[in-house]
């Protein structure tokens, strides 16, 4: 089948690799413009570009879709790209731009996307980071119909993806990732699909990640923190204030103990054992991350960062 693609991440660049190799032809491929990034803040192109360079396929980088938008000439040549490739559909996967009512009527078979989470649960942009966040139990792919609402499109195809109690973003969405490459070529390959609407009851929304949400407040419960750090692992990391300094912590358990302390209070910190009293409960923290440097175990973090029970954290 000829088609285009539409997607940024390597989330999105995994389900265009599987498309590929099953075949398909690539007439085309829309992705995020290029964005500065590490210390040098040197544009670094998307995966999803730097895979169809690597087959040949050409790419286009708007940075709107909409005619009536600010950037009305990216929007026409996007259009135009996309007439002149005579797709039969388009496959959208974490993109992130909005689809407008004449990209979604241009191809023959319209638009799919291939969406992180068992809708209607998880409309939106961040649905990996919010399932893990939630303590959801379970996940998947649905690959969806696109129409104009947000991600409200009738489901063709769904499967299920347990969460696993140390799972990070990163760990589910490279499982959902290939998950949702193999079900994109199925629902493909098949010749027809029943079109599911969507239940009415059960939407939830999945808000963009905002870096704000990296500080920890010590006084919730020591399983909703801990969920946070697994969920903003890789971005944007959770982080808490020890003097003037910011650090990250990238991995806690939550242990008893904390009873009638202050949030934030110090409550063990020897050997590799650091623990912090929350609203309820208490975290120990595994894995963290001074300014400027690498990942570390508490037991190497306390080398540097000496601490005695009594201390507060802020």
């Amino acid at each position: 089948m000829r088609l285009a693609f539409a997607g940024t991440p390597e989330f999105a660049a995994n389900a265009l690799r599987c498309l590929l190799a099953a075949g398909h032809e690539l007439a085309l491929v829309l992705t995020q413009p290029d964005r500065p990034a590490g210390r040098g803040l040197k544009l670094q192109v998307s995966a999803v570009k730097a895979l169809a360079l690597q087959h040949g396929v050409p790419v286009v980088q708007p940075r709107t879709l909409r005619l009536d938008g600010k950037y009305p000439d990216d929007a026409l040549a996007a259009q135009v790209a996309l007439r002149d490739a005579g797709v039969d559909c388009l496959i959208v996967a974490a993109y992130g731009l909005i689809l407008p009512a004449w990209v979604l009527a241009l191809p023959p078979r319209g638009c799919l996307n291939i969406h992180g989470s068992l809708l209607p649960r998880w409309r939106g942009a961040a649905p990996i980071h919010r399932a893990i966040e939630a303590g959801d139990p379970e996940t998947g792919i649905t690959i969806m119909q696109m129409d104009e609402g947000l991600d409200t499109g009738d489901m063709l195809l769904i499967e299920r993806e347990p969460i696993r109690r140390d799972d990070t973003t990163a760990t589910l969405q490279d499982r959902l990732a290939a998950l949702g490459g193999r079900l994109i070529v199925a629902a493909l390959a098949a010749p027809s699909l029943r079109r599911t609407p969507q239940p009415t009851e059960g939407v939830t929304y999945a808000h963009k990640i905002a870096k704000s949400e990296a500080a920890i407040d010590w006084a919730q419960p020591a399983a909703t923190i801990e969920r946070r750090v697994r969920a903003f692992d890789p971005f944007p990391g959770t982080s808490f204030h020890l003097g003037d300094e910011a650090i990250k912590l990238w991995q806690a358990d939550v242990v008893s103990g904390g009873h009638g302390a202050t949030p934030g209070q110090v409550l063990r910190a020897e050997s590799n054992r650091l623990h912090i009293a929350c609203g309820e409960g208490a975290l120990q923290l595994k894995q963290l991350q001074c300014p400027g440097g690498r990942r570390v175990e508490t037991a190497s973090f306390l080398q540097a960062r000496p601490l005695t029970a009594g201390d507060r954290v802020g």
